[in-house]
């Protein structure tokens, strides 16, 4: 999951920004807090950013447990400074170093330079951060005998809507199994170094370390601005409302609805987020179609949108076939959808997909079929993502399950049956795809010291602005509408007609301009029936603009 990357158009009047430098300014903070320097190379690359460390305690109740440092970085302001802009990536999991340094300079832009951005490896991420990377394995070796035999590996084995009862007794027939295996991996994960830290990784505890780095960089009284996308909007709705007074410019985009997270079991929750996934999925097959074989691979000419995906599903279905036959082929009908579900969060990626990885898949779906296992095992390396000696870490699992409620004595027959029910309800391609995050938690051995679990409509020092796409895979313009209704007239809604995960997903100079008002002048939209459109010079395949995918679509 990605940060917010959008140009900067110069709008605002001086005396506006004069407005707002006063109401922003910021008196010093206990700078000596931090040390800045150079970053570590193997993480950030880009020279204009310093880093430092930060030193936390591992519970901001209980001093006596310890203490940690995150790791933190800095692009300085490059204007008059009005104070300081955290950013999270979200994830959870994800680095906030690794992508302050790929977009560091585009947030600047978008902020006209007028506030120092600050990212952090939160606890639970990267090698540097203590609590850091969540590992629950020594090597790729233990991890692969662990897992051996198990969907953990190979993936769901289904087509449709699964409906096959072969499938559905496969997969039931794992439950005993994954139970246990997933009961021993919180038993492992505790064993590990990090184990230690499992009950200090929530996101109140990372709320309360952004902060203290408030307090250090601006002062206890200085307002707190925070960019944040997807899972980074939880850190965010929490921050909020744990702190309302503190509310300085708040941008929330690709929204999580917290009461989800506050009141549901996970794996209740994540068939939600996944609603609007296969209208995405629509919109790719559509573009698909009008763009035809000269930009499309999967197409053939004169194809309709049901064409391309009757085309795709049957590759799903080859694949599938193949594994009801061998059970160890390299190239399973999960790793065709996973190629599909991760090219869903960016339009960018629909044309590489069609004319690069679809055709890969074909080839060692092709020779599965043919027994030629070896050219098989050749194309996969093309569509994994996993390196062969990478150890998976927890990250993602650890905060987003220390944040969950109390386990309600759910089984893993529980988790299949609500897969197979989703996959009929929400996402027919994507429900199905293992192992997701939130499929641990029900298992997971512990929670979080400290959780916010509402209310989350508290009265706020300044405005906050939400922003979604209408159509997002993963996180649904549903959740941007339940947190704007939460936060009556403190929240503004404002949507961009496209497609993918968070307004990044595709340009709009309107989204542009709004953001670079909010962050420099202060000024919001009216109310929350603003409409932006995405550029129309912007062609998720060739031809093809967003626009006329949309003309194209009938829901």
């Amino acid at each position: 999951m990605h940060l917010i990357v959008l140009a900067a158009i110069l709008i605002g009047s001086l005396a506006e920004a004069a407005v707002l430098r006063d109401e922003q300014r910021v008196g010093g903070g206990n700078q000596s807090a931090f040390q800045w320097g150079p970053c570590d190379p193997s993480i950030v690359t880009n020279p204009s950013i310093s880093c430092s460390f930060f030193e936390i305690p591992l519970d901001y109740h209980d001093l006596f447990a310890g203490y940690g440092r995150i790791a933190v970085a800095k692009a300085n302001a490059t204007a008059e400074r009005f104070g300081t802009l955290f950013v999270n990536p979200g994830g959870p999991g994800q680095s906030g170093l690794a992508v302050l340094d790929a977009f560091g300079p585009m947030v600047l832009a978008l902020t006209g330079g007028h506030y120092d951005v600050v990212s952090w490896d939160p606890r639970g991420v990267g090698p540097l951060t203590i609590p850091g990377d969540i590992q629950c394995f020594s090597s790729i070796e233990e991890y692969n005998t662990f897992w051996n035999g198990t969907i953990e590996l190979t993936g769901i084995e289904m087509t449709g809507n699964f409906t096959d009862p072969e499938d559905i007794k496969a997969l039931l027939s794992q439950a005993p199994i994954m139970q246990k295996k997933y009961e021993e991996l919180g038993k492992r994960c505790l064993q590990q170094p990090s184990g230690q830290y499992l009950q200090y990784v929530g996101t109140a505890a990372t709320v309360r370390d952004m902060v203290a780095m408030a307090d250090a960089l601006d002062g206890p009284n200085a307002p707190i601005n925070y960019a944040g996308i997807s899972y980074g909007t939880i850190l965010g709705s929490w921050f909020i409302n744990m702190f309302p007074e503190r509310v300085g410019r708040v941008v929330l985009d690709g929204v999580i609805n917290p009461a989800f997270l506050a009141t549901e079991e996970t794996i209740t929750f994540w068939p939600k987020l996944l609603v609007d996934a296969d209208k995405v999925y629509d919109a790719f097959v559509t573009g698909c179609a009008l763009s035809g074989p000269d930009g499309c691979a999967i197409a053939t000419e004169g194809q309709s949108p049901a064409d391309v995906d009757a085309t795709i599903q049957g590759l799903i279905k080859r694949a599938h076939d193949a594994a009801r036959k061998n059970s160890s082929i390299p190239v399973t009908s999960t790793d065709i959808r996973l190629e599909l579900f991760g090219a869903m969060y960016f339009p960018d990626e629909w044309a590489p997909l069609a004319n690069v990885s679809y055709p890969q898949a074909v080839a060692a779906v092709d020779a599965e079929s043919g027994s030629n296992d070896l050219r098989a095992r050749a194309m996969r390396r093309g569509l994994r993502k996993r390196q062969a000696n990478q150890v998976p870490t927890y990250n993602g699992p650890a905060i987003s399950c220390s944040d969950s409620v109390n386990s309600r004595g759910t089984t893993m027959t529980d988790v299949f049956k609500e897969i197979i029910s989703s996959s009929r309800t929400s996402s027919h391609i994507f429900s199905s795809i293992w192992p997701d995050m939130f499929q641990y938690c029900p298992f997971w051995p512990v929670r979080a010291v400290e959780r916010y679990q509402g209310p989350f409509n508290k009265t706020l020092a300044n405005k906050v602005l939400i922003i979604s796409n209408t159509y997002d895979p993963v996180t649904p313009v549903s959740g941007a509408r339940a947190l704007a209704e939460l936060l009556g007239d403190d929240g503004v809604l404002v949507l961009q007609d496209g497609f993918g995960h968070t307004s990044i997903g595709s340009p709009s100079q309107c989204i542009n301009q709004i953001a670079f008002a909010y962050f420099v002048n202060g000024t919001i939209p009216a109310d929350n029936n603003t409409l932006c459109q995405v550029d129309t010079d912007y062609e998720p395949f060739a031809g093809v603009d967003t626009e006329a995918i949309l003309a194209a679509l009938s829901f």
